[in-house]
């Protein structure tokens, strides 16, 4: 009897066990009915080993080829308009092709995908309509995505699934990620908490913000080819672009014949002449085509072209590859372009017109981005040229969202050091600020510490190039009994440094003085500054020698600075008077800005609140130094005649 006891107990045992596990560890939704939203699978096909083969000696680096399938359909009652599926790959994978679809962030194929992306349609699956406007065409409301690629120490009979698969569209949540074998699903379902990206009249998606938007406005189509007019938009605050290059992947064997306001970096036409495109239009003078790469770079014409009547005449064109923050010049703040499209067939139908993927956008100066796909939005409108009380629509429209990314290993271009009336020390840019590239180990005299504090400076050791402050900062070290390394600490290799000096401090209010200096070989035309101030910038004044306004928004504690009419040039560095003894002379600008304390009640002007938490010059934030001067003995007889100085030195600039 006892036996029997147990033997109950013990199946009741398991079959609870069963159960729960039954419950925590739901199986894939198999019959698609059950999801009445977005259904979403990722299915592993198959895979094997591939060379190098290293399994017995180093199992965890061993590579392995997937291939497996993304699938997308849409159960809701909502046509989903631009899908985008995050997948969260978590093996070493990567993705070496993927059909119907591309990878959300512009990135090309091969990539890697370890740490998981964001997949959108490519051209021609980027939305999916519902059962009840297609009479559940299945075709219509489903895509599917199959990926090859490359993944790391998952062998078989093992499978290597993603551990996440969620819709990246707003709107939607997806709960209860499923998993069971080889098969993962979940179903998204709309969700009223969160934000929608459905426009106004549900036609095409809105428009997104970023720090650079890139509008595509097809403006005239034909049977085999159409005008396209290409726009880039500033929109950060702080950005500014020089040289500006922009690329992107043609999808359909498209090439460019014309174009206006913009030139491709090659003109090579070869691809098209020995290709299916010459082949296809056997009439067209292949001499005159422009570009026939299918990642073609486009580069922005000189100035001098903005009123040639074959390559200029567009409006915001021909501005040697400058788009300035909107802040400085919101009439600055654009580039455009027109260019004419030749298609290929099957796609040869005026309505056939898609917009090439995979954007790219990078300037000579300021942050590295990374842009979206194209999203199909509402067609442009454009003022009649004519001056008609009227507009033009676009036949269709794409825009591509470029923000802004942090690259580890890129180096600011611009420096800052600090100073005050309380402490003759100058507190210079820090050692390799930016970069040590210049520093040659092979010879001993270059032999500098790149990791090495920098020397503390007399003042006037601003005035003159790193490599002649040498002596000054030895010399003043050993006055201030301060110990001298060996090596001395390498230089900033900044090509423009900004010197922040608190020069009064009184009851009522305080002043501080900014001076730029530039010690490149080139003018620095257009220039502007940022400078954050946490807790002084409500007590802002007056900026004396620049034009100072504070931002508004999210920004309202930075200071943007630029020059005055006539003095927005920095000029180049020069040689000075007697060139044999006198060192070089850099090019600076420089002004007094006051702050009242009524503002400001609290506020602690030495202690650190008088000193920049930031600063950006053309776009890019300067490094900061990492301590204040301290505060020490008041030193106002040297802080004078600094100033004095200084301001002598500036106005023999200019």
């Amino acid at each position: 009897m006892a036996t029997h006891i147990i033997l109950t107990v013990l199946c009741i045992s398991i079959f609870s066990l069963l159960f729960q596990s039954s419950v925590s560890q739901p199986a894939p939704i198999t019959n698609s009915s059950l999801c009445n939203g977005i259904l979403i699978t990722y299915s592993y096909v198959t895979g094997k080993e591939i060379p190098p083969i290293i399994s017995s000696a180093d199992p965890t680096n061993q590579a392995y080829r997937f291939e497996s399938n993304l699938t997308v359909l849409n159960n809701g009652p909502v046509e989903l308009k631009n899908w985008r599926v995050f997948v969260g790959f978590d093996h070493g994978e990567l993705l070496v092709s993927a059909s119907n679809a591309v990878l959300a962030n512009g990135t090309t194929l091969p990539a890697n995908i370890s740490g998981g992306t964001i997949f959108s349609g490519s051209p021609g699956f980027t939305d999916l309509k519902t059962a009840i406007e297609t009479a559940g065409n299945i075709d219509q409301m489903r895509v599917v995505v199959d990926l090859v690629g490359t993944q790391f120490g998952v062998g078989p009979p093992n499978v290597p699934l993603p551990d996440n698969l969620v819709l990246a569209n707003d709107g939607y949540s997806c709960p209860n990620l499923t998993t069971q074998g080889n098969h993962m699903s979940v179903c998204c379902v709309p969700d009223p908490n969160a934000k929608t990206n459905v426009s106004v009249n549900g036609a095409f998606s809105p428009l997104q913000f970023g720090d650079v938007t890139i509008m595509y406005d097809v403006t005239v189509t034909h049977e085999s080819n159409y005008w396209a007019q290409v726009t880039i938009t500033n929109n950060n605050s702080f950005g500014r672009l020089e040289n500006w290059n922009l690329s992107w992947d043609w999808t359909e064997g498209e090439f460019i014949s014309t174009m206006r306001g913009a030139y491709p970096k090659i003109v090579d036409s070869g691809d098209c002449i020995f290709g299916r495109q010459g082949q296809f239009y056997k009439d067209l003078d292949f001499s005159k085509v422009l570009s026939c790469e299918t990642r073609p770079t486009i580069i922005d014409l000189p100035i001098t072209k903005a009123n040639d009547t074959i390559l200029g005449l567009v409006p915001f064109c021909c501005r040697n590859g400058t788009i300035l923050s909107p802040k400085m010049d919101v009439s600055k703040s654009k580039s455009s372009f027109l260019m004419q499209v030749y298609k290929m067939p099957p796609n040869l139908n005026k309505t056939e017109l898609s917009p090439p993927i995979n954007w790219n956008i990078n300037s000579t100066i300021g942050p590295a981005y990374q842009c979206s796909q194209p999203i199909r939005v509402d067609p442009t409108l454009f003022p009649d040229p004519s001056g008609l009380p009227s507009y033009t629509s676009a036949v269709a429209t794409w825009q591509v969202v470029c923000n802004t990314t942090h690259v580890e290993s890129k180096k600011p271009n611009c420096c800052v050091s600090f100073s005050s009336f309380f402490n003759d020390s100058v507190v210079p840019c820090n050692t390799c600020a930016c970069g040590c590239d210049r520093v040659d180990p092979r010879n001993e005299k270059n032999v500098c510490s790149a990791t090495g504090p920098a020397l503390l400076l007399p003042s006037e050791a601003l005035l003159v190039p790193f490599e002649n402050r040498t002596k000054l900062a030895e010399t003043f070290a050993r006055l201030k009994r301060r110990e001298i390394p060996n090596p001395l600490p390498c230089g900033d290799n900044c090509g423009v440094s900004i010197n922040w000096h608190v020069l009064s401090d009184y009851k009522k209010g305080w002043t501080a003085r900014i001076t730029l200096f530039n010690w490149d070989e080139t003018d620095v035309v257009d220039w502007y500054a940022a400078v954050e101030l946490n807790e002084a910038m409500p007590g802002f004044e007056e900026a004396y020698s620049m034009d100072g306004k504070v931002m508004s928004g999210e920004h309202n504690n930075t200071l943007f600075l630029q020059g005055l009419p006539g003095r927005n040039y920095l000029i180049a560095e020069k040689n000075g008077s007697n060139p044999k003894k006198d060192p070089r002379v850099p090019g600076s600008m420089q002004s007094i800005i006051s702050f009242v304390k009524k503002k400001t009640p609290g506020i602690n002007v030495p202690r650190g609140d008088g000193f920049p938490t930031k600063v950006y010059f053309n776009g890019e934030e300067c490094s900061l130094p990492t301590i204040l001067p301290s505060m020490g003995h008041r030193l106002n007889h040297v802080s004078a005649v600094f100033s004095c100085i200084l301001l002598i030195f500036v106005l023999i600039m200019h």
